[in-house]
């Protein structure tokens, strides 16, 4: 496993659909979203947060990202795509599609069980050539279908773009 690979996040609220790209990527990406709104120290948590774990925190507050120095990167765009970019282009990630995280709840995913797949109602009625993963936690079935696909073109596009 590289370096990058083993990289682990923590991503602002203002940042929710970076985390969950950060996922299906294969990063270990927590949310600050799982805090509750309103917290005053919201921030300070974060950063010892993001020190105690080492955590990269990636937010769009440009005071956090000062405070947090080497341990925040401040986000510079509104589109998630040119956010996966810029993190590509600093070295921090491989934007690659790799389907080992849960995009939801962050855990690691499993190979499912034929019973899993049985039992999922929107598994896919042909499964020929299809590879399904499965989140204990959530209890939700992954496979790179149509969906991941397109995920999987519009990363490798967007990184056309840079």
């Amino acid at each position: 496993m590289s370096d990058a690979e083993e990289r682990r996040f923590l991503v602002d609220r203002m940042l929710g659909p970076l985390s969950r790209y950060l996922r299906f990527m294969g990063y270990d990406a927590e949310s600050a979203n799982a805090y509750s709104e309103g917290d005053k120290k919201e921030d300070t948590v974060l950063l010892k947060r993001a020190f105690r774990e080492d955590r990269l925190l990636l937010t769009k507050d440009r005071e956090l990202a000062s405070r947090g120095k080497e341990q925040a990167v401040l986000i510079l765009d509104e589109d998630v795509i040119a956010q996966v970019r810029q993190l590509a282009r600093e070295g921090l990630i491989e934007p690659e599609l790799r389907l080992t995280r849960c995009s939801i709840c962050n855990m690691n995913l499993r190979r499912a069980t034929g019973e899993e797949i049985e039992h999922t109602g929107y598994a896919p009625g042909k499964r020929d050539g299809l590879t399904f993963f499965w989140c204990p936690n959530c209890q939700k079935l992954y496979w790179l279908g149509s969906h991941g696909k397109n995920l999987e073109k519009r990363i490798k596009k967007g990184q056309k773009e840079s």
